[in-house]
C-alpha cells in the first residue's frame, strides 16, 4: 500500500478502544496542559524546597547542585524511556497497564500496587511539606506556633481544598495546572532574582560549586554523596503524571509521551537556577540550618531581604506546593479509577464510578485524599514514623518507572511502539534508564545518619516490604478478578500463553 493510501492513524477514541477500554472520562486537556500535569507534580518549589535542609547535612552546596545536575540528566533518561512505552498504551492505568500488557497480570498488579501507593504517598509527603511552609508563614506573621496537630490540622484543610478543586471537570484542573508552570517559572525568576540583587553580599561561585558538608555522622565523603543524591531524586518525581490524565488529553499517544519528557528537562533547568540562587545568597550556613521557623529556605529569604521580603516569597512558594499537591491529587484519583475500573481494589465498583456532571472519578478523588491522611496520622505522635510513611511514596514509585520499561526491553522486536518513539536508540537509553533505577532503590534504601538508631534508622525497605505484602496478600484474594483488557494480537496472544 503506498503512502498516498495508508490508513489514518487512530482516534484517542478507537485507540482506547483497541487497548479494550469503553471511552468514560471526557477529553478536555490539550498537550500544554498534560505537560503541566508532571511539571506541577515534580514542582521544583515544593521538593527542592522541603528537601533543602537534608541537603545541606548531606554534602552542602557541592552535592545539592552538582547532584542536581547528575540526576536530571539520569532521569530524563527514564523518561525517555518511559515516554516511549505511554505512547503505545495511553491510558490512566499508566505503568500498571503497561506493565500489565507487557509482562502479564502479576507484573501488572505489582506495579499498580506500587504506583498506587506511591502516589497517594505523594499526597501525603507534598501536602503535609505544605503544611509545614504554612505553619512557618503563620509563625512569622502571627507568632504562631505550630504543633503536631496544629500542623495536622492545616494538613487536613489542604487536603479538603484539593479535594474540592478535584471534583469539577477535568478543564479546570488543567486551567489550575497550566497556571502553575507559569507560576514556578515566574516564582523561580523572582525568588532568584531578588536573591541576586537585594543582598549586600553573596557566596563566592567556588563556594557554591565546591563547598562539602557532612553533617550525617558518617565519614565516608562518597558515601555521603551518594546518599545526597536523594535531594534531586526526590524533587524529580510523579512525571507519570501525563500518563495517567492521557484519557482526558487529546492527541494523547503524542501529547503524553511529549508531557513526560518535557516536564523533566524544564525542571531541570529550572531547578538548577532556584538552587544556584539560594546557595548564593546564603549569609550564615548554620542559622540557616538552626532557624526558628523550621524551614531553611524561608530563613535565606529573611537573611536577604528582611522579613517583609522573606514572607512575600514564601506566599509564593506555599502556593506553587499548593498547586504540586493538587495535580499530585488529580492523578492518584486517576489512577485509583483505573485499578478500580480492572477489578484490583477493594470495592472497585465504587471506585471506578465517574460523576455524570463531570465526567471526572470523583469516587477515586475522595478515596486518595482519604488514604493520604490516614497515612499521615503517625505524625501526630512520631516524626520518624511519618517519615517511614512517606517513604512509600520513593520506594514505590522508583521502581515502578523500571518495569515497564524492563518488560519493554525484554520484548525487543515483539514490541509495538507508538507514534511517539526513540527509534533504535530505544533500547540503549532503555537499559541505561533501567540501570539508573537500580541504583536508586538501593540509595533510599540506605541508612542516611550514623549512629543507626530508632530516631535515625531509615525505614524505607520496611515501607517498601510493607507495600509488597500487602500486594501480595490481596493477590491471593482478589487475584483472579483483576482483568485488564488485553490486545487480541499475536504478540499478546503468546504472551498469554507464556504467563499460563
Amino acid at each position: 500500500m503506498s503512502p498516498a493510501h495508508a490508513a489514518p492513524p487512530p482516534t484517542d477514541e478507537e485507540r482506547l478502544r483497541q487497548l479494550g477500554y469503553e471511552p468514560k472520562l471526557v477529553r478536555r486537556m490539550g498537550e500544554f496542559g498534560n505537560f503541566a500535569s508532571s511539571f506541577s507534580v515534580i514542582s521544583i518549589l515544593s521538593g527542592c524546597m522541603t528537601m533543602f535542609a537534608f541537603g545541606l547535612n548531606t554534602g552542602g552546596p557541592a552535592v545539592m547542585f552538582w547532584g542536581w545536575i547528575v540526576v536530571g540528566a539520569m532521569v530524563l533518561f527514564v523518561g525517555l524511556a518511559l515516554a516511549e512505552v505511554t505512547s503505545a498504551y495511553p491510558t490512566s492505568g499508566g505503568l500498571y497497564f503497561m506493565a500489565h500488557q507487557l509482562g502479564g497480570p502479576r507484573w501488572g498488579w505489582l506495579v499498580g500496587w506500587l504506583n498506587l501507593l506511591g502516589l497517594i504517598g505523594g499526597i501525603c509527603g507534598i501536602d503535609y511539606g505544605a503544611a509545614s511552609f504554612i505553619g512557618a508563614f503563620l509563625n512569622l506573621q502571627f507568632g504562631y506556633e505550630p504543633t503536631p496537630a496544629g500542623l495536622f490540622g492545616i494538613f487536613v484543610a489542604v487536603l479538603l481544598l484539593h479535594a474540592l478543586l478535584n471534583l469539577p471537570e477535568v478543564r479546570r484542573v488543567s486551567v489550575l495546572n497550566s497556571i502553575s508552570v507559569w507560576w514556578h517559572i515566574g516564582g523561580v525568576v523572582l525568588i532568584v532574582g531578588a536573591l541576586a540583587i537585594v543582598p549586600s553580599r553573596h557566596q563566592d561561585a567556588g563556594w557554591v560549586v565546591g563547598h562539602f558538608v557532612n553533617n550525617t555522622g558518617w565519614s565516608n565523603p562518597i558515601y555521603v554523596s551518594a546518599v545526597g543524591l536523594l535531594l534531586a531524586q526526590y524533587t524529580f518525581s510523579g512525571y507519570d503524571a501525563s500518563a495517567h490524565m492521557s484519557e482526558e488529553t487529546t492527541r494523547a499517544a503524542v501529547s503524553a509521551p511529549r508531557g513526560i519528557v518535557r516536564s523533566i528537562w524544564v525542571s531541570w533547568i529550572a531547578g538548577a537556577v532556584l538552587l544556584a540562587g539560594l546557595l548564593f545568597a546564603v549569609q550564615d550556613y548554620d542559622a540557616v540550618l538552626g532557624t526558628t521557623t523550621g524551614v531553611p529556605p524561608a530563613q535565606i529569604f529573611i537573611d536577604a531581604l528582611g522579613t517583609t521580603g522573606g514572607k512575600s516569597l514564601l506566599v509564593v512558594v506555599i502556593v506553587a506546593q499548593l498547586f504540586c499537591g493538587n495535580a499530585e491529587t488529580a492523578a492518584a484519583s486517576r489512577m485509583v479509577f483505573a485499578f478500580a475500573r480492572d477489578g484490583a481494589l477493594p470495592g472497585s465498583a465504587l471506585w471506578s464510578r465517574v460523576s455524570e456532571r463531570t465526567g471526572t472519578p470523583a469516587a477515586g478523588v475522595w478515596l486518595s485524599v482519604g488514604a493520604a491522611l490516614v497515612l499521615a496520622l503517625p505524625s501526630l505522635y512520631s516524626t520518624t514514623a511519618y517519615g517511614a510513611v512517606t517513604a512509600v511514596n520513593v520506594v514505590g514509585m522508583t521502581p515502578a518507572y523500571a518495569v515497564p520499561i524492563y518488560l519493554r526491553l525484554r520484548r525487543g522486536r515483539r514490541f509495538q511502539p507508538g507514534p511517539w518513539n526513540l527509534g533504535r536508540r530505544g533500547p540503549l537509553i532503555g537499559w541505561i534508564a533501567v540501570g539508573w533505577v537500580t541504583v536508586v532503590s538501593v540509595l533510599v534504601c540506605l541508612p542516611q545518619s550514623y549512629p543507626v538508631t530508632v530516631d535515625t534508622f531509615n525505614y524505607a525497605p520496611g515501607a517498601l516490604a510493607v507495600v509488597l505484602l500487602l500486594a501480595w496478600a490481596w493477590w491471593l484474594k482478589a487475584g483472579r478478578s483483576y482483568a485488564p483488557p488485553v490486545q487480541q494480537s499475536a504478540e499478546l496472544v503468546e504472551l498469554t500463553e507464556e504467563v499460563v
